[in-house]
This record gives C-alpha cells, sequence and structure tokens, in this order.
C-alpha cells in the first residue's frame, strides 16, 4: 500500500479497498497524533491518509504544541471555521452545531491516541482551547475490532474522520468509503490468528476481564464507571 508507511503482503493488500482516486472533500482535517501511536502496525491513521487528498489531511505527531512549535496549527487553531471533536460537558453535537453556526466549519482536529494520551493531549495544549469542541452523537459501534476499546460507543480515529466528514461534507458515501479499508483489515487479521477484542465495558459487565481490578482510587472508580455504563 504506497504512501501509507504501510506495506503489506499482497494476499493481505488493502489497496483493492480504497478508493481508486483520494475522495473529493472541502474540509480540511489535522490529525494530532500521540507519537506512541506512530509505530503501531494496526492503526488506522495511514488507511485515512490513503483515501484522502494531501492537501486535506495533515497529521502532526506530538505531545505538546505551541504557537513557538507549531505556528501553522497555532493559526488554524484560532480560526472561527475549526473544530476540534473530542467528547466532554462542554462539547456541541456536531449535526446540531452546523445547522445553527455562522460560520460553516472548513476544518477539524481529531487526536489519534488512547483515551488517556488523548485526554492528556486535550487538555494539557491551550490552543485546543480555542476551536469550538464537538462530539459525535452516534449509537454505532466500533468496526475496529481488533483493538480493545473502553466503551461500546468508541470510536478509532479512522470511525470518527468517517463519521465527522460524512456529516461536513452531507455525503455518506464518505463514510462508506473510508470504512471499507478498515474492514478489510479487520477481516483480513481474522482470518489470520487475531481474536475480536471485546470492549473493557463488556469484559466488566460480563466478568470477563482477565486483570485484577487496580488498587488506585482513580483507576477502581474509573472501572466502576464503565461497569455502570457512566460516560467517563
Amino acid at each position: 500500500m504506497p504512501g501509507t508507511a504501510t506495506y503489506r503482503p499482497q494476499k493481505v493488500c488493502l489497496c483493492p479497498f480504497l478508493p481508486a482516486h483520494p475522495l473529493h472533500i472541502s474540509t480540511h482535517l489535522y490529525i494530532i497524533q500521540h507519537p506512541a501511536e506512530e509505530n503501531k502496525v494496526l492503526r488506522t491513521v495511514p488507511l485515512l491518509a490513503a483515501c484522502l487528498p494531501q492537501d486535506k489531511c495533515k497529521v502532526k505527531i506530538g505531545r505538546r504544541f505551541s504557537e513557538e512549535r507549531d505556528p501553522e496549527l497555532s493559526t488554524v487553531c484560532r480560526k472561527s471555521g475549526t473544530l476540534i471533536l473530542y467528547p466532554g460537558a462542554e462539547a456541541a453535537n456536531l449535526e446540531e452545531f452546523i445547522l445553527d453556526s455562522p460560520v460553516y466549519p472548513s476544518t477539524i482536529i481529531i487526536i489519534d491516541g488512547t483515551w488517556s494520551q488523548a485526554k492528556d493531549i486535550f487538555y494539557k495544549n491551550s490552543l485546543f482551547r480555542h476551536p469550538k469542541q464537538v462530539q459525535l452523537k452516534t449509537s454505532i459501534s466500533s468496526q475496529y475490532v481488533i483493538r480493545m476499546q473502553p466503551t461500546n460507543r468508541c470510536l478509532s480515529t479512522l470511525e470518527c474522520a468517517a463519521v465527522a466528514l460524512s456529516i461536513l461534507e452531507k455525503n455518506n458515501y464518505i463514510q462508506e468509503t473510508l470504512l471499507r479499508p478498515l474492514q478489510a483489515l479487520c477481516s483480513f487479521q481474522l482470518q489470520h490468528g487475531a481474536q475480536i477484542r471485546l470492549s473493557k465495558e463488556h469484559l466488566l459487565k460480563n466478568g470477563l476481564y482477565p486483570k485484577p481490578m487496580p488498587k488506585n482510587k482513580r483507576k477502581l472508580r474509573k472501572m466502576e464507571l464503565l461497569m455502570n455504563s457512566v460516560k467517563i
């Protein structure tokens, strides 16, 4: 799969599942990737980048960003048409927000990493206070079944981008197209010995979680919230 930094044997190549040409979109997508994600074999960002025009999808790797370190990102964050996708009490529903926004969004920022890594990046970079915070209101379950998610509602970076771009571009074909290589990746991995990874929430609720409960009170509280389906 040239250009994605992910090369696979021909019999499990994902090229047939990529669009023949990059998708035509007007939205600019910035992926803020935690450095630990860069070397993971089954990450989804290379698949996402392979489906989109290079000038519309930029990946920035790091934990800390500032105006001095990244003037380009700083400028993007301060534009009125920029959104950041991160769930929380302050986040507006994306579909509802674009109906009332005086400036239609031109750029969306998505953080790529585990949930704890994403939380660290979001809260410890003041640049990310500038864009409007939005979240997805969706009932779909993740199709990224070869990697454990905290809850059944958590989506991979590619899935978040697919849903968000389909909303912003008003085109459901985008979501279908972006999910196709992810579905193929999971299918190939399952055929070659990988196992479906159920969410931590599911394992805890059904008494299947293989590790002992943590002694740290903060971590234990998180586990309890997961077991009771409370949003964390």
